[in-house]
C-alpha cells in the first residue's frame, strides 16, 4: 500500500491505522525536531497531492483485513491539512466504518474557515503548539512567510470555538528550548485561551534534524506536566509497544514504517519478538534478512540505534 501503512501501537490512539496524505515533505514549518528531516520547500497552497479515491480504497483494504484498528489516523508526510479532499475522506470513511478517525497536524492552517470546516467532522483533531511566544515560534517551528504565532494562535481558538469533539494538542517539550519556567508558563497561558480537551506533551525521542534538540529531564517534564495542568489534563509521554501485523510482507510493513520516520532497533526487535513468539534466533535471522536487503541505513543517536530507509 501507498497510503496507508500499520496498524501502530500507541498509547494515545491504541491500534492506530495510519494514512499518509502528501509526498514527502510537504508542509509549511520547518519544525526543528521534525523526524521526516528540514524542509527543503515551503508547501503553503492546499491540492489533491493523490487522488482521494485511491486513498480511500486502501483504507478500506486495511478496515476489511480484520486486523484490530482503534483510530484511523490521517497524517502526512508534512502538514496534513494540505490534503484538499480531506473532508471528503472524513465523510466517506465514517459512512464505512465505525471506527473514530484522528487528524494530526500542526495547526498552521486553521485560520483558513475552509480548512476548519473540513476538520469537523474528526473525532478527534490533535493540533501542535511548541511555543507560548513570536521568538520561540519562530526558533521551534520555523514557519513558512506569513505564518505568524498570533495567526497559529488565532487559528487554534477560532477551531476550538466550531469543533464539538475532541481537542488533543500536542506540544514538543525539548531540552533548552521550550522546558524553561517562563516558557512553560507562556504556553500553559495559551492553552488556557484555546481549552483543549487535553494536552498531549511528547518528546523528541526520534532522531531530529537538529543536533540541538534534546530530551529533557524527568524532572523537567514533571513540572512541564504541573505547569500545563491548570490548563487541561496532560497526557504524559510514554511510548508505546509498535507491532508488525504478521510476517506476511514484513520487509514492506518495515520499510513502510521506516519511510515515515526513523525505527528504534530496540522496538524492532521487540515487535519482531512478540510477533515469532519470543523465538530469538528468528527474531535475529528476521533481522539480518531485512537488514540484508539494502533498504536500510543505521544511525545512532541519544544512544540509541535506529534504521532509515537508505538514501536513493
Amino acid at each position: 500500500m501507498n497510503h496507508v501503512f500499520g496498524p501502530v501501537s500507541s498509547k494515545r490512539l491504541g491500534q492506530s491505522l495510519g494514512v499518509d496524505l502528501l509526498p514527502s515533505k510537504s508542509c509549511t514549518w520547518n519544525c526543528v525536531y521534525c523526524q521526516l528531516g528540514r524542509t527543503k520547500a515551503f508547501v503553503t497552497e492546499r491540492r489533491e497531492f493523490f487522488p482521494k479515491e485511491e486513498i480511500l480504497a486502501e483504507i478500506l483494504e486495511a478496515v476489511a483485513s480484520g486486523k484490530k484498528i482503534d483510530w484511523i489516523t490521517f497524517v502526512g508526510s508534512g502538514e496534513t491539512t494540505l490534503y484538499k479532499g480531506l473532508d471528503w475522506l472524513i465523510a466517506e470513511v465514517k459512512k464505512a466504518t465505525a471506527i473514530p478517525v484522528a487528524v494530526i497536524t500542526n495547526g498552521s492552517l486553521f485560520c483558513d474557515p475552509e480548512v476548519r470546516r473540513q476538520l469537523l467532522d474528526a473525532d478527534a483533531v490533535l493540533p501542535s503548539l511548541n511555543a507560548g511566544s513570536q521568538e520561540l515560534f519562530e526558533r521551534i517551528d520555523r514557519p513558512a512567510p506569513g505564518f505568524s504565532f498570533e495567526k497559529h494562535i488565532e487559528g487554534l481558538r477560532l477551531f476550538r470555538q466550531e469543533y464539538r469533539g475532541k481537542l488533543w494538542v500536542e506540544v514538543m517539550l525539548m531540552a533548552g528550548l521550550n522546558d524553561s519556567e517562563a516558557a512553560l508558563q507562556d504556553m500553559a497561558n495559551v492553552l488556557k485561551e484555546i481549552h483543549p480537551d487535553m494536552i498531549h506533551l511528547v518528546l523528541p525521542t526520534r532522531p531530529a534534524p537538529e543536533s540541538f534538540v534534546g530530551i529533557p529531564d524527568e524532572e523537567l517534564v514533571q513540572r512541564a506536566v504541573f505547569i500545563f495542568s491548570a490548563a487541561a489534563p496532560v497526557l504524559h509521554p510514554a511510548k508505546g509497544e509498535m507491532t508488525l501485523g504478521s510476517a506476511e510482507n514484513l520487509l514492506d510493513t518495515v520499510a513502510s514504517i521506516a519511510s515515515r520516520h526513523p525505527l528504534q532497533e530496540r522496538e524492532l526487535e521487540a515487535a519482531l519478538g512478540k510477533l515469532f513468539g519470543g523465538d530469538a534466533a528468528k527474531v535475529r535471522d528476521a533481522t539480518d534478512e531485512l537488514f540484508a536487503s539494502g533498504r536500510f541505513d543505521k544511525v545512532r543517536q541519544g544512544g540509541e540505534l535506529y534504521w532509515i530507509i537508505k538514501s536513493a
